[in-house]
Order: C-alpha cells, then structure tokens, then sequence
C-alpha cells in the first residue's frame, strides 16, 4: 500500500534547513513544500524504473529479489487526486530482475513495452484498455501466471525473450541493459560473460555482440543513436562506436590514478598499474553528452568525467559515508545529479561550477575541474535521508520534479 509521506523530503545543504526546491527540479519556480509519497511492496525491491509515456506519468516499474526462481514484478501507479500509490499490474517473473526499464515512448506512438533483464532479456507488452475489452488472450506467456491484484490478466503478453547464446539456450545472466531513446528499435546489455550485445527489438535478433571487456560488464548506457558506454569489473569505463566495432575507447581506469592514457583499444587492457577496482554503475548526462559519471565499488565517491578528455575525473564527490549504489542524471538540467547509497542517503549535486553544463565556464583543458577534483570540495545541494540503505534511484523524464528511490521494501516519491 502507500500514501502520502509525513514531512519535508529534502534537506537544503546549504541553507540548513528542510524543503525548498531550489529549482532543481525545473517545475516553474513557484514556492511549494517537498512532498514524499511510499509505497510498501510484499518484497525487498530490486529494480525500478519510471515510465517516460507523458499519459503514465506517475507509473513505475518495480521488481523482487527472492530467494527462490519465480520473482516478481508490479506496475505501480500514483493517484494525484488520494496521494495513494497502487499496484496496477502485477506478474510472476523468472529470477529477480536486474533491472526494469519501460519502452522510451513518451508521446504513446507505440506500443506499451516493460523490459527486464535476468537470465534473459525479456519484452513484455502492457495491456491498454482496449485489450481488456478485447480478451486477447496471450499465448506467448510461457513464465507462469501473470496476475493482477490476484487475478488473470490475459492482456499480459511476454512478447519477446532474448537470448544472446545462439548455441544454447542459456546464456550468461545480464547484468544491466539500456533502452536507446534515440533509436527505440535497439536495446543493449550488458553480461557477465564480458559481452555488451545490441537487440533490434522489432526483429527479436541481435544487431552486434562485442566483447567489450576483460572482466563482467556490469552496465551499460547509451549516448547517442549508435554509441554506448559500458562499465566493468576490469575497472574501466569503454566507449563504443557502432560504426566502428572492432574498436573501443577508455575513458577512465579505476587503477590508473590519472596515469594511464585513454585512446584507442582493440583488446585486453595490459595493466601495469594498481590493480584496479570494479566500477559497478554508469549514468551518461542526456542534456549533455560529453559527462558521465560512474561508481566505485564498495566505494563512497561518485566519480564525474569529460570523454573529451580521458582518465582524469572532472570532479569527484565525496560526501557519501558508506558505498553508492545508484545515480540518475537530472533530465532536465546538464548540470544537477542525484547520487544514493548505503549511508541512506540520496544527494543532489550542482555542478555548473565544474564546467559542466551551460552555466559552467567549458574550460578547454580539464585544468579547472581537475583543481576542483583534487580538492575534493564539493558539497551537495538537498540531502534525502531514508530508512535503509538506498539501492534503487531514478529521476523521471517526464516529471523532472519528482525522484523516486528505493531501500528495502519501499519506494518512495520525492518531489525536488
């Protein structure tokens, strides 16, 4: 169940005091209290995402981490009118998900798709109104019921299930994907077997395969129609052109320390450094395409680069207490990002004053931010404290003042 939350969400850093938007989430500028909306899940919440259809604006994606094969997954949507949040669809799926992700669709000019990611990539189509007039009845579901609020849902379509194997029919599990919103056809994910494979989603076939990395690619994240970003345990961040596939780029070693250079790579990394550590998360700035930002693991510092110019972070946050989990560029804004962690807290930063962003200065050589990284200075804007660690965060596209995170069984809405 949920409802509305008690309190102000966001403390002002700054300030010192709760509440007050700052603008940040680009709603107008007019005065209004911070506002938290829960929801309760019968299960520790794994994934989640928003939906991006302008109609859905308040729908989200959540799914289980259970101990046992059959997971699950629930469409959860917020009434504006009780403050309620409600499971609108709910459905049984195969191994907890790694994570949800709707079709990137928000004028509703396509169908309405969920992805998930576990053993398999698996396309599911959402029932429309229509549908349920209809009784089309879905005869590709092969995962188990598909319910909600305890009853059949035969609108329910499991429209695809990917396998990147093509000798068998397991394959390596997947770690995280991304759905391009540049180019809705093409889906790319990321697995343990060191691969990144790139869907075509109407075909249900695979575009390209890559070994992107020497070690378990953990995440992937697209910046533009035919190039993505990925992640790994090999302590790298790899940028990829799908116009020239038998290269990568690196754009940071975790156990380089700034030495190592960045440039042109067609194979394993020949190390020679400090054994680098995992980066486990990768979020790429959709306002501008030339910052992104990644995660140590086990680490508490976020760190933020410039693919103009690799190996040396743009800035490094470090007011995080215990390691972060999650990060989630503002939609709206090149310049704002919302980091989580195991301290319980979500934080959002500006960072306009590290050259990011149209209010920064753009500096041509990295000199400036890298002065600001060393310093390790930064402080963030609004602070959100929540009852257990956070593992989820997602900041919705289409309402840029609302975030949602997620720690232990709840999700929660905050309004920035």
């Amino acid at each position: 169940m949920g409802g509305v939350g008690e309190g102000d969400a966001w403390a002002d850093q700054e300030q010192g005091n709760g509440g007050g938007s700052r603008g940040v989430g680009g709603g107008g500028g007019e005065a209004k209290r911070s506002e938290i909306y829960t929801y309760e899940a019968a299960w520790h919440i794994y994934a989640m995402n928003w939906s991006v259809r302008r109609d859905k604006k308040y729908r989200l994606a959540i799914a289980s981490l259970l101990e046992q094969v059959t997971n699950r997954v629930e469409v959860v949507q917020l009434d504006e009118a009780s403050g309620d949040i409600a499971p609108v669809l709910t459905f049984d799926h195969q191994y907890p998900p790694t994570k949800t992700m709707f079709m990137p669709d928000p004028h509703a000019l396509r169908p309405d798709l969920l992805a998930t990611s576990a053993d398999h990539l698996r396309i599911w189509r959402i029932p429309s109104s229509d549908d349920a007039e209809d009784g089309a009845a879905s005869a590709n579901n092969t995962n188990g019921s598909v319910r909600c609020n305890g009853t059949q849902q035969p609108g329910i379509e499991l429209r695809s299930e990917l396998n990147g194997n093509r000798n068998s029919d397991y394959c390596g599990p997947l770690t995280s994907f991304d759905w391009n919103d540049a180019d809705p056809r093409r889906i790319g994910t990321s697995s343990i077997d060191t691969t990144c494979t790139i869907w075509d989603v109407e075909r249900e076939a695979v575009d390209t395969q890559l070994i992107a990395h020497d070690k378990e690619v953990y995440d992937i994240a697209w910046g533009g129609a035919g190039v993505f970003a990925s992640v790994s345990a090999d302590g790298s961040v790899r940028v990829f052109d799908l116009r020239d596939k038998e290269h990568s780029t690196i754009i940071y070693e975790s156990g380089s320390g700034g030495s190592s250079g960045g440039g042109s790579n067609s194979g394993a990394g020949d190390g020679g450094t400090a054994s680098p550590t995992p980066l486990v998360r990768l979020g790429w700035n959709k306002q501008d395409p030339r910052y992104m930002a990644t995660i140590i693991m086990d680490s508490p510092k976020v760190v933020v680069l410039d693919i103009r110019y690799p190996t040396l972070p743009v800035v490094e946050l470090h007011r995080h207490h215990a390691p972060v989990n999650a990060i989630a560029w503002a939609p709206h804004s090149s310049c704002h990002i919302c980091t989580a962690g195991d301290d319980m807290q979500a934080l959002i930063w500006d960072l306009s004053s590290m050259g990011t962003g149209s209010n920064g200065s753009g500096n041509g050589n990295g000199n400036t931010a890298a002065g600001a990284a060393a310093e390790g200075g930064l402080d963030p804007i609004l602070a959100y404290t929540a009852g257990a660690e956070i593992e989820q965060l997602q900041w919705s596209a289409t309402q840029p003042d609302w975030v949602a995170i997620a720690f232990a069984n709840k999700l929660h809405i905050l309004r920035v």
